[in-house]
């Protein structure tokens, strides 16, 4: 197996989303960092599962918004590592912290979205490249639908950070394809065991019923395994001719047009 010894950083691993990546990274053999910001028992029980599978990791803290604690995890993760070959930016505040309409938003808040995000992902990425060989690989989980449009207006902060961490995406694969290091972004649609379960449970199960009744054409919300799934896929080896790209990880949801019924649609 070509990920098998592999050393990847997930941040954001003790729960959703990411912990899917670093448990679907490990059944690879992946040797994985869990970072967590607040909640160490979750990183721990992350590790846990990790071993279980026979890979073998650590736990690391940063508040990715503050540059000075992201350098410091991946001199940590250097330490004891060594190296890196994969790194998933995947961390993101709770919804408080930014989660705010556009005339209503605080600058704060605006910020915190996009030091959490764009500015993370770009101190990340020229911490993490000196530690990679040929064969690197950068992820970064954004939600592009959000980075397009404009109608679910309490995600003002956190769709204009995702649309500009694709961007520094785009930039970074130019900047470091002649090292054979590849750098884009997934896309999920909506996720169980994400952010959606942070809000209010009328809005959940709205939420589900709504994908599984057709406007996810698989019929089911994303889960943090498909996720894991994808980016194992692209942390291969056959994927080392991708590079600038934002994937829909999604079921064929981001193929829906929403301006007709779903009635009319089946046809």
């Amino acid at each position: 197996m070509w990920l098998k010894g592999r050393r990847a950083l997930i941040t954001g691993s003790s729960r959703g989303i990411g912990r899917g990546i670093a448990v679907k990274l490990a059944q690879e053999g992946v040797r994985v960092a869990v970072h967590y910001h607040k909640n160490e028992a979750a990183a721990k029980d992350t590790l846990e599962r990790i071993r279980k599978h026979g890979a073998d990791g650590l736990v690391v803290r940063a508040d990715v918004s503050r540059p000075d604690d992201v350098r410091q995890m991946f001199a940590g993760v250097k330490r004891e590592f060594g190296g890196l070959d994969i790194f998933v930016s995947n961390a993101r505040p709770d919804l408080p912290a930014f989660y705010q309409a556009p005339m209503d938003i605080t600058l704060d808040k605006w910020d915190m979205a996009f030091d959490s995000q764009a500015k993370a992902f770009f101190v990340g990425v020229r911490e993490a490249a000196p530690l990679m060989g040929q064969g690197g690989r950068i992820i970064a989980i954004t939600y592009a639908p959000s980075a397009r449009t404009g109608s679910w207006q309490p995600w003002i902060a956190m769709g204009s950070a995702k649309a500009a961490l694709e961007s520094a995406v785009r930039y970074f694969a130019v900047a470091l394809a002649r090292r054979g290091i590849t750098v884009n972004a997934l896309s999920p649609g909506l996720t169980d065991d994400s952010v959606l379960n942070t809000l209010p449970k009328e809005v959940q199960d709205l939420s589900r019923a709504w994908h599984e009744s057709g406007w996810t054409p698989m019929g089911r919300l994303t889960s943090p395994e498909d996720v894991g799934n994808a980016v194992a896929l692209l942390s291969s080896e056959q994927a080392a001719w991708i590079t600038g790209q934002v994937i829909a990880v999604d079921g064929g949801s981001s193929l829906m047009d929403t301006v007709f019924p779903l009635d009319i649609q089946r046809g």
